[in-house]
């Protein structure tokens, strides 16, 4: 069997839900095909593949695509690859504007829906949990726009009295949010106050779920940890020789600040001590790999090798990818029967053989 994730960080799934959308209609039978996994583990390439030979399209489930100008250190999908195959929600945003994740949610549905009136199959593909679960799970976003003078004051309140004090304040205007969120996220503890603080209402009892009424089915991609961890350097040294240092520099030099939430991402924000003078560029590396590891640690959070909506999949198997073609193809071709519910999938496969 795929083995329990190792070393996780205790940060849990989260909900830093902004203003809600409420989910389409489609018919029961609209398939929705769902590629998860951590970061430099093969999404990409699989998902080329299943778009290429089952007529699909894509959809980003990837919090750092949205931005223009952010290619090289985001590992985004080349210009030819997205010529070959239709992509949705990359490049929408430039890296100072926010795109929240009611937006987000709003524009996959609009986008998933598109791609079945197309006759073709959407592929939801990504590492960012909460974008794929605000999808798939149906989340039900507290319609409350961000109150900067409200955060700002729960800020301070964390710098005089300490993150601790924070957490407390919401664990006794909502004690199930506040188990929900580690003390040590600080923007989701302010997130949960500032909703329960304007509405009057607690944040948890307005996050309840509503799934969309698509026959889902999700691939989970995954490897033995340290030779992911290998492959997830590599890709850093590729992002260096490809000139993700000049990149940075370009946004800088455009204006982007380090205080922007695009420029405080992985590969990005690892600069700024060297741009600052403060260290060298092999410093930078180091660090993006190291910061990498935590990512990818952060990930198996919320996609769990025991979670049983999740097939799982190990990818250094040679034939991983014909096995799990025939298994998107005999989900495909279920009887009509069977595509009728909204089931739960099956227990976590065994690593294919």
């Amino acid at each position: 069997m795929v083995q329990a994730a190792k070393d996780q960080e205790t940060g849990k799934s989260g909900d830093d839900r902004e203003p809600t959308v409420h989910n389409p209609q489609p018919a029961i039978s609209d398939p929705l095909l769902v590629i998860v996994g951590p970061t430099a583990v093969g999404k990409t390439a699989l998902s080329l593949h299943l778009a290429q030979v089952l007529k699909g399209e894509i959809i980003s489930a990837d919090s750092r695509l949205l931005y223009r100008g952010m290619n090289t250190g985001t590992a985004k999908p080349t210009l030819d690859e997205r010529a070959r195959i239709p992509h949705h929600l990359i490049d929408i945003a430039d890296p100072d504007e926010t795109v929240g994740l009611a937006q987000y949610q709003e524009q996959a549905y609009a986008a998933i829906a598109g791609v079945h009136a197309r006759g073709n199959l959407p592929l939801l593909v990504g590492g960012t949990g909460q974008y794929v679960r605000a999808v798939v799970e149906g989340w039900r976003i507290p319609r409350i726009p961000p109150n900067l003078a409200l955060r700002e004051e729960l800020e301070d309140l964390a710098r005089r009295d300490g993150v601790a004090a924070l957490h407390t304040r919401l664990a006794q205007l909502d004690p199930t949010a506040a188990q929900r969120i580690h003390p040590r996220n600080v923007r989701r503890v302010i997130r949960a106050l500032e909703v329960c603080l304007v509405t009057g209402q607690p944040i948890s009892e307005q996050q309840r779920k509503r799934p969309p009424p698509y026959r889902i089915l999700q691939i989970g991609l995954t490897m033995e940890r340290a030779a992911l961890y290998a492959q997830a350097d590599r890709r850093v040294e590729a992002m260096i020789a490809a000139g993700l240092e000049d990149e940075v520099r370009q946004l800088i030099e455009a204006g982007y600040g380090w205080d922007l939430p695009a420029m405080s991402g992985l590969g990005y924000v690892q600069f700024r001590p060297y741009f600052e003078g403060q260290v060298s560029l092999e410093e930078v590396v180091v660090e993006i790999k190291r910061a990498t590891r935590r990512f990818i640690r952060h990930q198996y959070n919320w996609f769990r090798l025991n979670d049983p909506t999740i097939h799982w999949f190990d990818v250094s198997h040679a034939k991983v990818e014909k096995i799990i073609d025939a298994k998107v193809r005999q989900w495909l071709t279920a009887d009509k029967d069977a595509r009728g519910t909204h089931a739960r999938l099956p227990q976590c496969e065994p690593v294919v053989e």
